[in-house]
């Protein structure tokens, strides 16, 4: 008490104030009464005080130990090491020992709220990104976060979704990227605007933006996906544009026979002529500007083309007609100039077409001349056969052959070589003649050589052939029989037989020497010319074939007296009539 004043001091205090004033005891008793009912009161307030403060403890620690409960299943741990065991004592050392463990569990629920709303913020970021929501770098909101469930296990789930989301981000980022330099290259190679082209997309594509900060959203991909797809397109249709365009300018040029110098100007159009979409990559390459250049000079090709339609119409005539020629046939070039002609000037014909339709004429004719070529070398190697074996004859007839003379040597080796070919004539003329009678056959055409059926001229020198060979009997009995009259009439003084002189022989018609020309001097001709004028194109028969059937003819020399054995001819070997 303070001041050593006390209850009892101050009811003395009291008894002696009542003795003075002279208090009756009835009031005395009321007083004491109301100072006990005072004192009651304030004992009740006091203990009901102490009591609301009880009450509030305990809730507060049962408070405490529902928040210890909450928080160590939304944290997902059963247990926490400092969690108070003991559960007597006073409310107030109760509470102060799970204290403690409350704030750090908060502490920790604090830490772990924050870790998840810094996951879903950057897993609501790259979706609104996905979505095209959110623009890159643009902060989203706060994401609300169960404060109830804060697990690692939901975290770590939360966290392998951000991985995944950040694993499309990179690849959506990497098929953006790959579209812009596609959008790059196929601009460059058709000669656009690249920055228009990809920012008309989205404005973030801009090459002068990091990477990191450009769209991938679906609809950016879908526009880049559908911009790649035109661009391709139309890169495809100008390229078969300028490819097309390339080939005219190609038909233009070789049906006018345009200089090198002037095709050179055009290099950068032709030169992608048979080229894929792929491999077309120089900058520029389609450019409409060029293809209209290209538009341009094909336009003014074909114009230039109908006033040199005669000249370049003639010079595929021409064509023609030495193909024909080469193939040893004969066609009417007078009418064929004359029907060209009419046609030019009533221009009733495209040039392309005319030019085309000739065309045609000259792809028949050499794939009708290669039919005819292994029976035309033939027919050549058989020839020159025959023009050895005429040489051949002239040469045994001559009594000189064997002298020491200039070239003597010579003459010697070709005849070797002479009768070796002239030895193969017959199996020649069999081989050339089943072959003709195949192609005739397979054709149901005569095979005509240079207006002449071959098989004719073939049957014609066989026939020869076997005149021939019986000529050939008539003077080697002839011979025979001069050299027995010879020898009878005429012998030595000691009755041996002396050597006739050289028996007559028949009148030889003119032939080719073996210096390679006719008696007359004229040399004889590897091709065949018809004759007459035929056309004006081709010539008369060679001179050739008339000196064959001339030494064909002829029944020969006989040989001289000391002729040698290989100077003699197979009786089967014979010149040819040149067809």
């Amino acid at each position: 008490m303070a001041g050593g004043i006390t209850c009892g001091s101050l009811l003395q205090k009291l008894q002696l104030v009542w003795d003075e004033v002279g208090e009756s005891d009835e009031d005395r008793d009321k007083v004491l009464y109301q100072l006990d009912q005072e004192c009651l009161d304030v004992y009740k307030r006091k203990v009901d005080q102490a009591t609301n403060s009880r009450d509030l403890l305990i809730q507060a620690l049962d408070d405490s130990k529902i928040e210890l409960a909450r928080l160590l299943s939304a944290l997902g741990e059963k247990a926490v090491a400092r969690t108070p065991e003991k559960t007597s004592g006073t409310i107030k050392q109760q509470l102060a020992a799970i204290a403690p463990t409350l704030e750090q569990l908060n502490k920790k629920k604090n830490e772990r709220k924050r870790e998840f709303v810094s996951v879903q913020s950057q897993i609501d970021q790259i979706c609104g990104e996905i979505a095209g929501t959110t623009e890159v770098g643009e902060q989203v909101a706060t994401p609300q976060v169960n404060e109830d469930d804060l697990t690692l296990e939901r975290l770590e789930d939360f966290r392998s979704q951000l991985q995944e989301l950040e694993k499309e981000k990179s690849n959506r980022l990497e098929k953006v990227l790959e579209y812009v330099s596609m959008v790059h290259d196929l601009c460059t190679v058709l000669g656009m605007d690249f920055l228009s082209t990809v920012t008309e997309v989205h404005p973030s594509l801009d090459d002068s933006i990091a990477d990191n900060c450009k769209s991938i959203s679906d609809d950016t991909l879908s526009k880049l996906d559908k911009t790649v797809a035109t661009l391709h397109e139309d890169k495809k249709l100008r390229l078969s544009k300028l490819q097309e365009l390339a080939g005219q300018l190609y038909d233009l040029w070789d049906l006018m026979d345009a200089p090198t110098q002037e095709r050179s100007m055009f290099d950068h159009v032709t030169c992608n002529r048979s080229a894929s979409v792929d491999e077309v990559t120089a900058p520029g390459a389609l450019a409409l500007d060029l293809i209209e250049q290209a538009e341009t000079e094909v336009q003014r090709l074909d114009q230039l083309k109908y006033s040199k339609m005669k000249e370049i119409a003639f010079k595929k005539q021409t064509e023609l007609e030495d193909i024909y020629a080469g193939a040893h046939t004969v066609i009417d070039t007078a009418a064929a100039h004359m029907k060209l002609l009419a046609l030019i000037e009533a221009g009733n014909i495209e040039p392309t077409e005319l030019i085309a339709d000739m065309e045609g004429q000259i792809g028949k004719a050499k794939e009708e001349a290669l039919s005819r070529k292994d029976i035309l070398d033939k027919v050549e190697k058989w020839m020159s056969a025959c023009e050895e074996e005429s040489w051949l004859e002239d040469y045994n007839r001559d009594d000189n052959r064997y002298n020491s003379s200039r070239g003597a040597h010579l003459n010697l080796k070709r005849a070797e070589k002479a009768r070796i070919l002239v030895s193969k004539i017959p199996a020649l003329v069999e081989t050339l003649v089943a072959k003709t009678r195949a192609w005739e056959e397979s054709r149901g055409l005569s095979f005509m050589y240079d207006g002449v059926p071959l098989l004719a001229m073939l049957d014609e020198y066989v026939m020869l052939r076997e005149e021939r060979e019986e000529d050939k009997k008539r003077m080697k009995e002839q011979k025979r029989y001069v050299e027995q009259k010879l020898n009878t009439d005429h012998e030595g003084p000691f009755g041996s037989r002396v050597s006739p002189n050289r028996p007559a022989t028949a009148k030889k018609l003119p032939g080719p020497k073996s210096n390679g020309t006719s008696m007359n001097g004229t040399p004889p001709s590897r091709r065949l010319s018809i004759s007459g004028q035929q056309n004006g194109r081709f010539g008369g028969k060679d001179s050739k074939r008339d000196s064959a059937t001339k030494a064909v003819s002829s029944p020969g020399n006989g040989a001289a007296a000391k002729e040698d054995a290989s100077s003699h001819i197979s009786g089967t070997d014979l010149a040819p009539t040149t067809p």
